[in-house]
């Protein structure tokens, strides 16, 4: 029985935040009724067709809170028995979207780490990205995830923003790791096309930090949760010893995954595929007993083994050597010899027993890096 991770998507809010460009919308209560059946559906047509055990499940969004916790649990029960044993099932939580009960029942049902959004610690900051929670929303809540029974607990940071200063950062990464939670994601705020930024960054209304201050944000980020016991196990990602996200360590080691509901995508027997994003034709797809793909491509060796170099090399663990060419078959060094050489010379990788890891610098210039290894 083949045993993957399993990403769940429920892509609705209360209203989008202004730097989002994710699949979710606002709507009614009786369009979720419609989407959480289709997406019940489109589970159990997977599970009745795969022998499948899940090791990870991963709710995100959207908001999986927004909506009623019954939804949540009805998906969990169509899963039950699919789920493998001590499985990481985590959830995506915006403060201002829950309450004891509901984090009693999401405990309850199985949800073991949550994963939730501050990104900023200045209320100021957080009217500005378009949050609908302040920071003692966020303090409540996370007092009553922890009442409930959560014991890992995930922060999502962001930096870069629109008028934050250092100050405002480092106070934001400070208070964060003083709190009752095991990992902390740090993200630099990428201002994407079709959202509210994008229109004010393009009639420059939208006041950045310079390129200098975003990396100097990055690295005081690394310096002050490492001195707190983070330990930083990806580019974005800290950790404290053995809560590293045991979910999105499959997407960077370039394994097997599926993505149920709109938009959601997998990768399966060497096949990249994709649902469709509109919610419509998500469910007619669905009530039609037809798969919603909208997109297959299947991944050939050569492209595989880029993916996996690209991905596994912003782990901090780096790239196994040994490992890569056990799984295809090939002789790492020989194949690339052309880019290790060049990238080792200008300081981007370092080698070392076996492990090829980007160095400080390279995390910094790692798309640089990613490139080298396309041609």
């Amino acid at each position: 029985m083949k045993e993957i991770g399993l990403y769940i998507h429920i892509p609705f809010c209360k209203q989008k935040c202004l730097y989002c460009d994710f699949n979710s919308y606002v709507c009614s209560d009786a369009q979720v009724d419609s989407y959480i059946e289709a997406l019940i559906k489109e589970i159990r047509m997977y599970n009745n067709e795969h022998q499948f055990k899940y090791k990870t499940i991963y709710i995100g969004g959207g908001t999986p809170t927004f909506i009623h916790y019954r939804h949540i649990e009805a998906i969990m029960q169509e899963l039950r028995p699919y789920i493998a044993e001590n499985a990481e099932i985590s959830m995506e939580c915006n403060p201002g979207t829950v309450n004891s009960e509901s984090l009693r029942a999401y405990r309850a049902m199985g949800i073991n780490r949550l994963s939730m959004g501050l990104q900023a610690w200045q209320p100021e900051l957080q009217k500005r990205l378009g949050r609908i929670h302040d920071t003692v929303q966020f303090m409540e809540n996370l007092q009553e995830a922890v009442k409930a029974g959560f014991e890992n607990i995930s922060l999502d940071l962001m930096f870069a923003l629109p008028d934050q200063s250092l100050e405002m950062w480092l106070e934001t990464v400070e208070n964060a790791a003083s709190l009752p939670i095991k990992h902390i994601s740090c993200y630099s705020l990428k201002v994407e096309e079709g959202t509210p930024f994008y229109k004010l960054y393009q009639e420059n209304k939208l006041n950045l930090p310079e390129d200098e201050l975003d990396r100097e944000m990055y690295h005081k980020a690394v310096e002050l949760l490492e001195g707190k016991g983070f330990l930083q196990y990806e580019i974005s990602n800290f950790a404290l010893p053995g809560y590293e996200c045991r979910h999105n360590l499959i997407y960077w080691l370039n394994r097997e995954y599926l993505g149920v509901g709109a938009g959601s995508h997998s990768k399966l027997d060497n096949i990249r595929f994709n649902n469709f994003k509109s919610l419509n034709t998500y469910i007619e797809a669905i009530n039609n007993e037809a798969y919603p793909i909208e997109e297959k491509i299947s991944i050939d060796k050569k492209e595989d083994m880029w993916e996996t170099i690209i991905l596994t090399l912003r782990l901090n663990r780096g790239l196994d050597i040994a490992e890569f060419n056990r799984r295809y078959d090939e002789d790492f060094e020989e194949l690339y010899k052309g880019a290790l050489q060049k990238l080792t010379r200008e300081g981007l990788l370092a080698l070392d027993s076996g492990k090829l890891r980007l160095t400080s610098l390279g995390m910094d210039l790692s798309n640089t890096v990613f490139i080298e290894f396309m041609d």
